[in-house]
């Protein structure tokens, strides 16, 4: 496991970035989708649902690669390669659920997107990091 520097942990958790989640189709292609995410000490936690494109993929193999990127300048992006893990725990879910909805909705909406995308049917995905890459002030 690779921990994450304070700076890169900032850098994750400003604001409403979007993840670029990468994974491996069962025929060698990748799979590139955006996710909603926190952070759980160094690892990265998103839900998805169990029939997804993306659960088929990670099941199979549990590697995966994050791009989480800043589009303003002087432009900044942190790659996050790792191994995913699950769970179907329902407090966890709708834990974790609200936590994120919390993130990206707004307070107004926490409960009600947590509840939304706590349910049976998604996962809990856990990201371990293997290698963190960041790079910063590209445009500097």
């Amino acid at each position: 496991m690779q921990a994450f520097t304070a700076e890169q942990r900032a850098f994750l958790l400003e604001g409403t970035r979007t993840g670029k989640l990468a994974t491996v189709r069962k025929d060698g292609r990748p799979h590139v989708v955006p996710v909603w995410f926190v952070l759980d000490g160094d690892t990265l936690v998103f839900t998805t649902g169990e029939a997804s494109a993306k659960a088929a993929n990670m099941r199979r193999d549990p590697r995966v690669a994050m791009c989480v990127d800043d589009e303003t300048p002087p432009y900044a992006y942190i790659i996050i390669e790792g191994t995913a893990s699950f769970s179907t725990d329902s407090d966890a879910l709708l834990y974790w659920a609200t936590r994120i909805a919390g993130r990206y909705m707004g307070e107004d909406l926490t409960e009600a997107y947590g509840k939304r995308n706590g349910v049976p049917g998604e996962l809990l995905v856990r990201v371990t990091p293997t290698r963190v890459l960041f790079e910063k002030d590209i445009a500097g």
